[in-house]
């Protein structure tokens, strides 16, 4: 009995051994990663949030809002510039994505993120800015307009999440963790080292089958992903995506405000069909573009969207 005590608490000695030293290596790598990837933008707070957001250009305001696991250089990689000739473009990191901060125990659901946008809306003063969704974004965007309908002048929604679906996109089942507890233990620990293991193939799954741009960990900013709190902040948005979408959907009929919506018909993370072209069965006066390409059309497509919200902000 003696030995097996010993041998046990020397197999518990040895894993908390490793899971501390997980941990250092984990804040260690983050540490790295937000000096090489520093702040870019400016800073708002709002409603116990500080909010990190870029901003460029003159003009009518357009506010873009990132996807899951994301952050705002998906955005600023490309499109931004394409479009700051003509409009003030604002892209937001989500509460608690890229350099964003999210109060602990905060909801993460649709509508939550929604109303916090719609005071950081406010809090630039903005009058009823054109927003730009991609992906989750979308679902926020859609909630942004519903809840709070005064504050948006139109809506154009790049591969948006507009309606639960049954199983996970592969790239993010590895965020399905429903207990706060353990989320917090593998964000900590094991998250950052699997996620560099496997980034490479993760993040060409999420463009396929478009190919990443080689500049995409540096440019677009994806290595801010590889952090302990990016981890956590984007498993809690995961599990909590699909609470208000069956609200959601049965009032995406009252929209009156003009909705568009492009879809690349090869993409793997949201259906086009489920997700884009169905909406016409709830708002009639939606816009469906669907062209070739995969999930990540803000950066595998830059021009071709850019081209897209132009004409859309102009005419909405």
């Amino acid at each position: 009995m003696k030995r097996w005590l010993a041998a046990a608490g020397g197999v518990f000695g040895t894993a908390v051994l490793a899971l501390g030293g997980l941990a250092l290596y984990s804040a260690s790598t983050a540490r790295r990663i937000e000096r090489a990837l520093p702040p870019s933008g400016e800073f708002v707070d709002v409603d116990g949030a500080r909010l990190h957001y870029v901003e460029r250009g003159s003009g009518p305001p357009i506010v873009m809002i990132h996807g899951l696991a994301g952050q705002g250089g998906h955005f600023t990689h490309s499109v931004v510039d394409l479009l700051a000739d003509e409009f003030r473009v604002i892209v937001v990191d989500r509460p608690g994505a890229g350099h964003s901060t999210r109060r602990r125990r905060e909801p993460a659901n649709v509508r939550a993120q929604a109303r916090v946008i719609a005071d950081f809306i406010a809090a630039l003063g903005l009058d009823r800015p054109f927003v730009v969704g991609h992906s989750l974004g979308g679902a926020i965007a859609l909630a942004l307009a519903l809840d709070h309908p005064h504050a948006v002048r139109g809506l154009a929604l790049i591969a948006p999440f507009t309606r639960a679906g049954k199983e996970v996109p592969a790239p993010f089942r590895g965020l399905v963790i429903r207990s706060p507890l353990v989320r917090e233990i593998v964000a900590r620990t094991i998250a950052v080292p699997l996620s560099i293991r496997r980034g490479r193939r993760a993040v060409a799954a999420a463009f396929a089958p478009d190919v990443p741009p080689r500049d995409f960990a540096i440019a677009a900013r994806g290595l801010l992903s590889l952090r302990p709190n990016a981890f956590r902040t984007a498993s809690e948005d995961l599990m909590a995506s699909g609470r208000d979408m069956r609200d959601l959907l049965a009032r995406y009929s009252t929209l009156t405000i003009p909705v568009a919506v492009l879809f690349g018909t090869g993409d793997t993370v949201l259906d086009h069909h489920h997700n884009g072209v169905r909406l016409r069965e709830e708002i009639p006066h939606v816009d469906v573009t669907l062209i070739e390409g995969g999930h990540m059309l803000p950066v595998s497509a830059a021009q071709v969207t850019a081209d897209w919200i132009r004409s859309r902000a102009r005419a909405g």
